[in-house]
């Protein structure tokens, strides 16, 4: 029987998200479906009438799968069940996006999003009595019950590619470099790449610090390690030894994390007498062509997305398990977020290399 399959992405945008609306058009299309892209994530179903448009695999070639961002647009403002009037007050119109949903006369939609955004979209299918499928994408690697979200490999790459770059301008100047890499919640990018990157330090939010470790660190490093340069990587979620978050004011007194870095590299330079430079790579995170891991994991994300809708399963979220592309309830992977943990396996190979967190746990000397 045929069907008519709504995509949308919301929350922050990613590589990898085109691969995603690729891959389920391609999969509707060979099922005899229409697949209807809707525009602008939540905002699109907040007009006087749903932005969409119908999608054909013709118009999702090989070059969208390249393509970092979205072709649909996205938001990550403006919860729908507390949206912000110009007045100053919020406004529940989370039905006004329900009537748009229906009008559409949609059998089902994929949601591709983040742990936020999954879990908005998720009430509103609750509300409104909407098959939903979920798809997780977040450079951040913090949603539950998945071993990979869409658009962490491309981050880590990225972050990689910083370090390898600014290693040797390190070594030229006898410097130590900072590098502030993303990461709201939890330290999965500044790990992952902080390993492939070979630094000296990493800094999560996970694991506390201090400074005369991390001062330490960097002191052994200049005068006992043979080496004339230091590397430093810090998640912006790290907080200041006072306990508080480093921010930058957005418009409509939003704020987003930034400055840690430059902390950071001022309390080393400081400490250590050490030439300190700070990178803060902020959106290049996110705006890279994605890499091959991530088209083929949203590629086995998409299709499967499609094949829940088929089998009448929904209110699920497709995940990788154990080399395998799986499926896990919805509820279940938006309960808890995915941070790092202290026993991870990444931390003890990151203290194995000789790789400081600045705390007390630096077993490995």
């Amino acid at each position: 029987m045929s069907k008519k399959i709504g995509i949308l992405t919301s929350g922050g945008d990613c590589a990898g998200l085109n691969a995603v609306i690729r891959a389920a058009v391609y999969r509707a299309h060979l099922l005899g479906w229409e697949a209807y892209g809707i525009l602008d994530g939540t905002h699109g179903l907040l007009q006087d009438e749903p932005l969409y448009r119908k999608l054909e695999p013709k118009d999702c070639d090989v070059n969208v799968m390249r393509m970092g961002g979205t072709i649909l647009g996205t938001t990550n403002k403006g919860n729908p069940f507390a949206f912000p009037m110009p007045d100053g007050t919020t406004k529940d119109r989370s039905n006004e996006i329900i009537d748009n949903l229906k009008k559409m006369e949609l059998d089902a939609i994929v949601a591709i999003g983040g742990d936020g955004s999954l879990s908005i979209l998720r009430k509103l299918a609750k509300q409104g009595g909407i098959n939903m499928v979920g798809v997780p994408k977040t450079i951040d690697n913090d949603i539950a019950c998945t071993e990979v979200s869409v658009g962490f490999d491309t981050a880590v790459s990225v972050a990689t590619e910083a370090l390898d770059r600014l290693q040797p301008t390190a070594a030229s100047h006898d410097r130590v470099m900072v590098l502030e890499v993303m990461g709201r919640d939890a330290g999965h990018i500044a790990l992952a790449a902080g390993i492939a990157g070979g630094v000296d330090v990493i800094l999560i939010p996970e694991i506390q610090y201090s400074l005369d470790h991390l001062n330490q660190k960097i002191k052994n490093i200049m005068q006992e390690g043979g080496r004339n340069f230091a590397l430093v990587i810090v998640s912006e979620a790290v907080k200041t030894l006072e306990g508080e978050s480093r921010h930058t004011a957005l418009a409509e007194g939003r704020k987003r994390y930034g400055g840690i870095g430059h902390y950071i590299g001022e309390k080393i330079s400081e400490a250590t007498g050490s030439e300190t430079r700070v990178t803060v790579l902020g959106h290049v995170q996110r705006g890279s062509p994605p890499t091959y891991n991530d088209r083929l994991m949203a590629a086995a994300f998409g299709v499967h997305a499609v094949d829940l809708i088929a089998e009448g399963k929904y209110d699920r979220m497709v995940a990788w398990k154990n080399r395998s592309v799986v499926d896990v309830p919805l509820k279940e992977a938006i309960a808890t977020y995915q941070d790092v943990s202290f026993d991870d396996s990444l931390v003890h190979t990151a203290r194995a290399l000789g790789i400081s967190f600045g705390d007390l746990d630096d077993k490995y000397k």
